[in-house]
């Protein structure tokens, strides 16, 4: 997100430093003070109240006031947005301030300010350490993961490029969420002990750059408690609107005025909802492209599982970043065959794909490192959660699968054993865990004629998968569709084995004279006639691409209630 926003333009209004000071107090004061007084007060609108045009055309127009804008004190922005000591941590070993990078001078460029989106802690040496907030200077961008930078109190390093944005961009906004789905902003301003008037703004899922404003209109979090506004923009991209009764040049603007009052809207504007995180691209910038890491650097601390490759632990990596390692049988493959394997999965970066971060290969047991998803498979959670999923939830996941698959699908990728056994669950956000498609263990590429044939002798999981799959080893992204119509049916009956009291060549016999298994109870029709019968349609082509299937569940709830509301005309 963020590279392909133009840069808003900057406001200039005059005020001393004491208004500056003063609003960095109140800043601080509302963010102490806790859930008890957030209901009362507006976002802290570091700009000042833009004025507004009642006339349709007529762009609002506001000023900053640069000796106090956080692009020229960076202490300013760094004690609002982490309310506290400024103190930076750093790795020791990125002190050194020196000119050079890789052989070459290195220039600051004064445009290219970075504030810190996240905090990030440094892994290993070269990275640098920041707070939420602290203010760097791009140096070095030619790698798109990690950039090189320094920071505005001394040492140069490589950060994370997903934890930064440059200033004054819409990147860098507390409000702004990205190119995200319209469930997804639902579950961000839904979150837990969030007051009403929480809101973002999002690009909408459209081809021309388009915005939305989601609101949430409740203090409970009921259903039907978030509202949307389309943001449309003025002629010439000259501004924004969400009314003609008053038009905006920024869309800081815009936020900062329903701050104020509602006019129009559902509420007042409070408080950003809060962003999530991200995943870390790497360990550290050193194994993006050495990878192949020093088994002594990882500690073993929980075996997690066994499976029909070796065994998966909860481990750390430098006794610092939490991992999964999967351990590899000996004799399972070759190293060659292994780091080929390896290869693909590492070059997957999808936000419902397991992370893989390194390997090693030097001996075996061969070790593969991953992220480390906290609630463990999805088979063993939908058994361990049987009656707190609810069906928002179910379609959430359903969703969330769909997407990491689409993903594979996008560039002919088939994963084999789409299951709910290597499918991965972390944290929850509004009620709803973070799913992601996991063990790229059997993942192949598909050459030209979109069919990949497995060995001889090889062993299939026949259960979850078509005729040609189970009895040729003929594997296609359709026969990835029809094992996750199989991978649905564990999700709406909570764990249970599928074909239940049929063994596997009963299953064949009767899938091939036409049996398809009846509608789980808690299933939904719409959703067993519609998506779970044509995944399992005998002929392939027939079959839905993931990338339908992944709309159809994101817009399941949508498609009940009206897209966007249109404000108030009182």
């Amino acid at each position: 997100m963020g590279s392909c926003f133009s840069k808003p333009k900057t406001q200039q209004i005059d005020s001393d430093k004491n208004e500056s000071q003063e609003m960095m107090t109140q800043c601080q004061s509302w963010i102490k003070s806790g859930d008890n007084n957030q209901h009362h007060h507006p976002i802290p609108d570091r700009y000042g109240t833009p004025k507004m045009s009642g006339q349709m055309g007529t762009p609002t127009l506001f000023h900053l006031n640069h000796s106090n804008s956080i692009d020229h004190n960076p202490s300013l922005i760094h004690e609002v947005a982490v309310g506290g000591n400024s103190k930076m941590s750093m790795d020791m070993g990125s002190r050194s301030g020196n000119n050079m990078h890789n052989g070459t001078p290195i220039q600051d460029h004064g445009k290219d300010k970075l504030v810190a989106l996240y905090p990030y802690d440094s892994r290993a040496e070269g990275d640098l350490s920041f707070k939420k907030g602290d203010v760097m200077y791009l140096l070095d961008n030619s790698n798109s993961d990690w950039w090189y930078v320094r920071h505005s109190k001394g040492g140069t390093g490589y950060v994370p490029r997903n934890f930064v944005a440059r200033q004054q961009t819409l990147e860098s906004e507390e409000w702004f969420a990205g190119k995200i789905p319209r469930n997804r902003a639902e579950k961000l301003v839904l979150s837990n002990n969030l007051p009403k008037g929480t809101f973002l703004i999002r690009e909408r899922e459209t081809d021309i750059k388009e915005y939305a404003l989601t609101i949430r209109d409740s203090d409970d979090g009921r259903v039907g408690s978030v509202k949307h506004y389309k943001i449309k923009k003025l002629d010439g991209d000259k501004g924004y609107f969400i009314t003609t009764k008053r038009t905006f040049q920024t869309l800081t603007d815009l936020v900062s005025y329903y701050s104020e009052l509602s006019d129009g809207l559902c509420c007042q504007l409070t408080f950003p909802a809060p962003r999530i995180a991200p995943i870390r691209p790497d360990l550290s910038h050193d194994t993006q492209q050495n990878w192949e890491i020093p088994r002594n650097q990882l500690q073993l601390k929980r075996k997690l599982g066994d499976g029909n490759f070796g065994e998966v632990w909860y481990g750390k990596w430098r006794g610092i970043v939490e991992v999964a390692i999967k351990t590899m049988k000996p004799g399972t493959m070759s190293p060659e065959a292994f780091l080929q394997e390896a290869q693909i999965m590492k070059q997957c970066d999808h936000p419902n794909l397991v992370k893989l971060y390194a390997v090693c290969t030097k001996e075996e047991p061969f070790y593969i490192i991953t992220e480390y998803m906290v609630n463990g498979s999805l088979l063993a959670y939908l058994r361990d959660q049987t009656n707190q999923i609810s069906l928002q939830a179910s379609v959430d996941m359903c969703a969330q699968i769909a997407n990491g698959m689409m993903y594979l699908e996008e560039r002919k990728l088939v994963h084999r054993d789409l299951a709910a056994r290597n499918v991965l669950v972390g944290e929850k956000i509004s009620g709803v865990p973070v799913v992601k498609v996991a063990d790229f263990g059997l993942a192949r590429k598909l050459m030209d004629e979109d069919i990949y044939e497995a060995r001889t002798g090889a062993k299939f999981p026949v259960k979850w998968s078509c005729i040609l799959a189970a009895t040729c080893g003929n594997f296609t992204t359709k026969s990835d569709v029809w094992s996750y119509g199989i991978l649905l049916y564990e999700i709406f009956t909570r764990g249970q084995v599928p074909y239940p009291g049929m063994h596997n060549r009963e299953v064949i016999e009767q899938v091939e004279l036409g049996y398809r298994m009846p509608c789980p109870r808690t299933c939904p029709e719409q959703i067993y006639h519609e998506v779970m019968l044509k995944c399992w349609d005998k002929n392939p082509d027939r079959r839905p691409t993931f990338d339908h299937l992944y709309h159809f569940f994101d817009d399941y709830f949508v498609s009940t209630q009206p897209n966007y509301v249109p404000p108030s005309q009182n």
